[in-house]
């Protein structure tokens, strides 16, 4: 007698919850928050720097400067918490674009976090910029490595390289006003290289072929190293580099400004968050080589720019919406 054949089963799955259950505290934080928040801290500097070149009440800037980093150590103690849980939640984040974005931003955040110190507690400034020297070193370092694991297509050039390694510089801020001036000159000497070399590259690639819509924002990032060096510069007594580096900063802000619609195209995304502290950065550039005048002006605009984008991005923390378009890994 012929055995009847077995009829195949599907898998069962488990059905879906309702309602969804609820993930633990901050297990799903989104790194993207860090770009935007990178942004409000170049501000704060920024009018920190106005407030002193125009000789006018520093309250405004030293409350401003208190509350940036105040939002920058709560958002970093809520990816603390995200790693506790799960430490290899963090090359989860380094797989994706936004995720490495905003690690890297979170470490030059932090030291953003030491430049402000250096105006009030000085000593408490150094340990920043150590801690931050070393969280932007073993970022950079995870970040290699997941690059190197990563599909060639995935290891392509792009703006975010400037934070994963050129970030090193904004420690350069802190250190010149605390003294340690071999460590800014090696900051600087060591970022500049890499800079001009992801400047060179990019620009290659974008006479090949157009970027996609949504990874254009990203374009903006290529103006922070130039104010930063700009600026580093003009506070190491390097007149000449620094003028240099103010050009091309320039050059770099007009493109971004007669290619904004173009850049723009594809409406707002939490790579928005990108446009902040290149903006301010280049501000601060400004006023750091004397052109007082310019570099408020810019800061004005940035005044109005910057807080709206940031609140833009992290409003979409709380509601889930932030960490699911930038698929934010879960802990």
């Amino acid at each position: 007698m012929a055995q009847e054949p077995r009829r195949f089963r599907p898998k069962a799955f488990p059905p879906p919850e309702f309602p969804p259950r609820k993930l633990p505290l901050f297990a799903r934080m989104p790194p993207a928050v860090f770009p935007a928040v990178l942004g409000l801290i170049g501000l704060a500097l920024a009018l920190k720097r106005a407030s002193i070149v125009a000789q006018v009440p520093e309250g405004l800037a030293d409350l401003a400067l208190g509350l940036v980093a105040g939002l920058w150590l709560f958002c970093a103690v809520a990816y603390a918490i995200k790693l506790a849980r799960r430490p290899a939640v963090v090359l989860d984040d380094l797989r994706i674009l936004p995720g490495r974005a905003g690690l890297a931003a979170a470490s030059m955040g932090a030291l953003g976090i030491a430049a402000i110190l250096v105006f009030f507690l000085p000593v408490a400034a150094k340990a920043a910029l150590v801690i931050g020297l070393g969280l932007q070193a073993a970022l950079a370092a995870l970040t290699i490595r997941s690059l190197l694991a990563a599909p060639p297509e995935v290891r392509e050039v792009t703006p975010v390289w400037h934070l994963s390694f050129v970030g090193f510089i904004v420690g350069a801020l802190a250190a010149v006003p605390l003294g340690w001036t071999l460590l800014a000159q090696a900051l600087l000497w060591g970022t500049l290289p890499i800079a001009v070399a992801i400047w060179g590259i990019s620009l290659w690639q974008l006479v090949r072929r157009i970027p996609p819509a949504p990874l254009r924002p990203l374009l903006a990032i290529h103006l922070a190293p130039a104010g930063l060096f700009a600026t580093v510069a003009a506070l190491l007594g390097l007149t000449l580099l620094a003028q240099v580096m103010l050009a091309i900063g320039a050059v770099i802000l007009i493109a971004l400004v007669v290619s904004g619609r173009w850049i723009a195209e594809s409406g707002f995304s939490a790579l928005w968050g990108a446009f902040g502290f290149p903006l301010a950065a280049y501000a601060s550039a400004l006023m750091a080589n004397g052109l007082v005048m310019a570099g408020v002006l810019l800061t004005v605009v940035a005044l109005g720019v910057i807080p709206a984008i940031a609140w833009q991005v992290i409003k979409g923390w709380p509601k889930g919406t932030l960490a699911a378009k930038t698929n934010a890994a879960t802990a």
